[in-house]
C-alpha cells in the first residue's frame, strides 16, 4: 500500500491537475494513473449547465456503447408464454412473472438489467419501490419496456448503459476497461458524448457540457475536451 501511494503522489506531481488536455491526451493520461492490480473501469463524469433539481431539465437516455464497457451484465426478464421463450433463447439470465415478482420482494435480485413486456408492468409495480432505487425500473422511453425483448436483452449483454443527471446537474458512467485500446476507448467516449448532447433539455440556455474528466476506477480526474 505503502508503496502504490508513493507511486500514486510522484504520478499527481507528473500532472497538470488544471489543464484540459484533448481527449486521447486523457486517455493516455488516464492509462497512465491506473496503478491497481486489477483491470480499471474508464469512468467519464460529465458536469452539465442544468438544474438538477428541476424536473424538465434532467437528463435521462441510454446508449450503446460501439465497445460495450468490459462487464458481463445479467439480464431479468418480466415477461410469459412466448415472450419468456424469446427473452431466454436471446440469452435472458432471469426469466419470469409472478415467480419472479416473489423473488425480488424476498431481497433476491441476481441481475444487473430489468427488461418487461408491456403487458407485465401492472405486475412489474408490485417491486417497483425494490426496482427503483437501484436504478433497474423498466422504462419505455429508455427501451426497457418492449415487446421487442431479444433486441433489448441483446442490447443490455452487448455493452447498452444507462445514465442520468443528479440533483448537482453531474452524469457519470462506465465507458469501458483500462485493458481497452486506446481507439476503442475514444469511439465509446464520442458515443457517449453524443448521446448525451441529443439528451439536451429543449429551450435550455447557456453552455450545455461544462466540464468532462475522464479517470479510472482507482485513478485521478483528468479534464478533456472534445474539440
Amino acid at each position: 500500500m505503502a508503496a502504490c501511494s508513493k507511486k500514486s503522489k510522484e504520478i499527481r506531481k507528473s500532472l497538470d491537475l488544471e489543464k484540459v488536455y484533448k481527449l486521447y491526451e486523457a486517455i493516455a493520461l488516464v492509462k497512465k494513473t491506473a496503478i491497481a492490480k486489477f483491470d480499471e473501469t474508464v469512468e467519464i463524469c460529465a458536469m452539465l449547465g442544468i438544474d438538477g433539481s428541476k424536473q424538465n431539465q434532467a437528463v435521462r437516455n441510454v446508449v450503446s456503447l460501439p465497445h460495450g464497457t468490459g462487464k458481463t451484465y445479467r439480464v431479468a426478464v418480466f415477461a410469459k408464454d412466448l415472450k419468456a421463450d424469446e427473452a431466454k433463447k436471446a440469452g435472458a439470465d432471469v426469466v419470469g412473472s409472478t415467480e419472479l415478482v416473489e423473488m425480488i420482494q424476498k431481497g433476491d435480485m441476481p441481475f444487473d438489467r430489468c427488461i418487461a413486456t408491456p403487458d407485465m408492468m401492472a405486475l412489474v409495480g408490485k417491486v417497483g419501490k425494490l426496482l427503483g432505487p437501484n436504478g433497474l425500473m423498466p422504462n419505455p422511453k429508455l427501451g426497457t419496456v418492449t415487446m421487442d425483448v431479444t433486441d433489448a436483452v441483446r442490447k443490455a449483454k452487448s455493452g447498452q448503459i444507462e445514465f442520468k443527471s443528479d440533483k448537482c446537474g453531474i452524469v457519470r458512467a462506465g465507458i469501458g476497461k483500462v485493458s481497452f485500446s486506446d481507439a476503442d476507448l475514444i469511439e465509446n467516449v464520442n458515443a457517449f458524448i453524443d448521446a448525451l448532447n441529443k439528451s439536451k433539455p429543449q429551450g435550455l440556455k447557456g453552455v450545455y457540457l461544462k466540464k468532462l474528466v475522464l479517470s479510472s476506477t482507482m485513478g485521478i480526474g483528468v479534464k478533456f475536451t472534445l474539440a
